[in-house]
């Protein structure tokens, strides 16, 4: 019951912090996983592998000091949102730049980049900011 009046009173800033740094390792690991299948070939695909384990400690930070949620977890939850916002952009650049580009679609869609895929760095970068604004659990 303590947690739904929780939810229900806008008081889930705790729940974010647990939620974004148990969100983004494996997250960061499959990125890692995927980025390998593409030989690592763009300097900017390092970018979410390094700024996972900061994220993961800002929001453990978080869930343990208001201070935190409210300084470091905005910080890095907003590059790691951002990252993903830029890793959209240049997935679609990668699937446009395959022979054929948008008018192989059929083909240049499952075998180039996943277009979408990034957007999930975005989701649990922007996690972490909504924390610095909710209300703490009491």
């Amino acid at each position: 019951m303590g947690l739904v009046r929780n939810i229900r009173s806008g008081r889930i800033q705790k729940l974010l912090c647990l939620a974004t740094a148990l969100s983004a390792p494996p997250l960061g690991f499959e990125v890692w996983l995927e980025h390998t299948k593409g030989s690592w070939g763009d300097k900017w695909m390092w970018t979410p592998i390094v700024l996972t384990p900061p994220l993961t400690v800002a929001g453990l930070a978080g869930l343990r000091s208001e201070r935190a949620a409210r300084t470091w977890l905005p910080l890095f939850g907003a590059l790691y949102a951002l990252d993903g916002l830029i890793g959209v952009v240049t997935h679609v650049q990668g699937v446009r730049k395959r022979p054929g580009g948008f008018s192989e679609a059929s083909y240049n869609l499952v075998m180039g980049p996943p277009l979408l895929a990034p957007g999930s760095l975005a989701m649990v970068g922007g996690m972490g900011v909504v924390a610095a604004i909710a209300r703490r659990e009491r």
